[in-house]
């Protein structure tokens, strides 16, 4: 049971605060031979994942993700993040393990050029995948929630920038 009220919410990272966002690396297209990059860049406005998607070399990815550890969200129903994005469509991704390679919940994020959005995400939306496939795996637990992550792919290929101010919790 969670100690939240239903319906309440709780700021889980605000990543304008250097001490919150800090921990986050790119992880690109490059560990499989591909020539995408990406960086992560912590900004008084918010965490910057920015950088170019190349197809080349059958690549076609970029992504970001945090260091692994407990974020408290036993209980949680969705996840809530104010972006803003450049009109392209990012995936929000979760591990629940610390792994580096393994099983990733992901849900769509769909960006409007320059506009700030509150896009909300519930974690029965978020589906299980395995090096960008759909795998079977048992719905996403949000107590074990380990890990968030950022990732753009499906054939945009260019330049990207995804401006993040915060991530919050509904209960």
């Amino acid at each position: 049971m969670s100690a939240e009220s239903p319906n309440s919410t709780r700021l889980v990272i605000d990543f304008r605060d250097p001490t919150q966002a800090q921990g986050w690396t790119s992880v690109d297209d490059q560990v499989m031979g591909g020539v995408s990059a990406s960086q992560v860049q912590v900004t008084p406005a918010g965490l910057v994942f920015s950088g170019e998607v190349s197809l080349a070399n059958n690549g076609g990815f970029a992504s970001s993700r945090a260091r692994p550890r407990d974020y408290g969200l036993a209980g949680a129903t969705a996840l809530i993040l104010r972006l803003q994005g450049d009109g392209q469509t990012y995936k929000f991704g979760i591990r629940t393990d610390d792994a580096f390679d393994g099983v990733q919940y992901q849900a769509q994020v769909t960006t409007q050029a320059g506009e700030w959005l509150e896009v909300s995400l519930p974690l029965a939306a978020f589906q299980p995948s395995f090096r960008g496939r759909p795998v079977p795996a048992p719905p996403l637990d949000p107590a074990r929630i380990r890990v968030f992550g950022l990732l753009i792919a499906d054939r945009q290929a260019g330049p990207f920038r995804l401006l993040v101010e915060s991530l919050q919790a509904r209960f």
